[in-house]
């Protein structure tokens, strides 16, 4: 069963950093890609960045060059993580970010976390 445990939310000022992580475990399908998607009060849940299996990254627009997104592989392969770095935080970040892990076909292995809250002050 895949188990996606997220950490490193909080409350920070804008021009702040905050480093989220986020621990996979329990795949057992071909992994393409994880990523971070956020949601903010009234508003659609959205792209934040991807990570491909090959280390190929995404961003979303208003997120390059303050954002970055990078993973790790244990040893034995039982267990994925992926970060999301942020820097130069801004108040339009604020939101709850959820970590996003999915293999091929996306519609048959596609897993969220339970999300975490970041809020960023003026």
């Amino acid at each position: 069963q895949v188990q996606l445990v997220e950490s490193g939310g909080g409350l920070v000022q804008a021009g702040g950093s905050l480093r989220l992580s986020c621990a996979a475990s329990g795949i057992s399908f071909i992994l393409s890609a994880m990523g971070w998607y956020r949601q903010a009060p009234g508003k659609q849940r959205e792209l934040v960045a991807t990570i491909t299996a090959t280390e190929i990254t995404t961003y979303a627009e208003d997120v390059k060059g303050r954002f970055t997104i990078s993973r790790t592989i244990s040893r034995d392969g039982d267990k994925n993580t992926v970060f999301l770095q942020m820097n130069t935080l801004k108040p339009d970040d604020t939101a709850v970010y959820y970590c996003n892990v999915w293999g091929y076909p996306r519609i048959r292995h596609n897993y969220w976390g339970r999300g975490t809250q970041v809020t960023v002050s003026s």
